[in-house]
């Protein structure tokens, strides 16, 4: 059941000095003498929609820790607003990701969604010197808690609008997986890109290793995620991970104008053509990727993760036994 502004005023009005069913509004049930008809009960939960329906759509916008969300036009600019740490992605950050995502779909004027970080970089990826939860956990909160960032992920593959990611600096690890997350990707001469995951001695987690391939095959696909490859902007542009090369100065004002390019298109048509276009590409991909989770609990598990921290705290070569 729709309702329009012309009601949502009326509904707030009437509503002001009473509870969520009107008392300016005359009950069925006082004009049939104490007898309630059979539409009695579907009248007044109707009413009691519409009341908090409205009530949600006129709330104060959502305020971000770990993110700011900015509406110009038809363009909504997400900035991953962590830069004293690279833009590292915690547990809340990640949380903060999906939920300003999700909310696009109530954003039907908005035809294009920016993300962008502050700083020096993009996002360095998943926070390691986050705490791990203090209190222990059975496995299967465990595999929950692991897929924070895949729904993050999730989240902005299922964004309807069209997306670009405006690339400054490192994008490692998660931040990669957000920049393959999105439709297109601009970049400046400063952007790179690693998965460090393998010097970890950890698989690639939230489903993002579809996207990569999708981009650049397996051959290169591996060469980034099993070799830990650090790609420069030039090598980003030539194997088409990025879509476009510009200045730094330049970098928000290109994504504009891609972004106005992409928004002055019928949106209807866009967005299912995208919707298509992402079903085609990672149909197989979403089907087997639930995995990762399990990969990631096996590896973290082993002699080898914990061989690999060492190295990696140390910056020495680790010395790896298949255990």
């Amino acid at each position: 059941m729709l309702i329009n502004r012309r009601q949502c005023r009326r509904i707030k009005r009437d509503n002001r000095t009473s509870s969520p069913l009107p008392s300016a509004v005359v009950s069925p049930l006082s004009q049939s003498g104490g007898h309630r008809p059979p539409l009695f009960f579907a009248y007044y939960f109707f009413r009691w929609r519409r009341y908090h329906r409205c009530m949600k759509n006129s709330s104060n916008p959502v305020e971000y820790e770990h993110l700011s969300l900015t509406k110009q036009g038809n363009n909504a600019w997400i900035r991953l607003s962590r830069p004293s740490v690279a833009n590292a992605l915690s547990r809340e950050h990640l949380a903060e990701i999906e939920h300003v995502s999700l909310s696009m779909r109530d954003e039907p004027d908005i035809r294009v969604v920016i993300f962008h970080g502050a700083g020096k970089h993009f996002s360095g990826g998943a926070d390691l010197n986050e705490q791990p939860l203090a209190e222990p956990v059975p496995m299967v909160q465990k595999r929950r808690s692991a897929r924070m960032g895949e729904r993050a992920i999730e989240a902005i593959l299922g964004i309807d609008q069209i997306t670009i990611a405006a690339w400054h600096g490192a994008a490692m690890g998660g931040g990669a997986c957000i920049t393959t997350a999105c439709d297109f990707r601009i970049g400046t001469p400063s952007a790179v890109m690693q998965y460090p995951e393998i010097n970890l001695g950890i698989n690639l987690m939230w489903k993002s290793l579809p996207l990569i391939i999708a981009l650049v095959g397996p051959a290169r696909a591996k060469r980034l995620v099993a070799g830990g490859e650090l790609l420069d902007a030039q090598t980003l542009l030539s194997w088409g991970i990025l879509d476009e090369l510009v200045p730094e100065d330049e970098l928000l004002d290109a994504a504009r104008r891609m972004a106005d390019l992409y928004a002055s298109k019928p949106p209807i048509a866009a967005q299912m053509i995208k919707q298509s276009t992402n079903q085609l590409a990672y149909a197989m991909g979403s089907a087997i990727m639930h995995m990762d989770v399990d990969q990631n609990l096996l590896t973290v598990a082993s002699d080898d993760r914990a061989a690999a921290i060492q190295a990696y705290q140390h910056k020495t070569q680790g010395t790896y036994n298949g255990d």
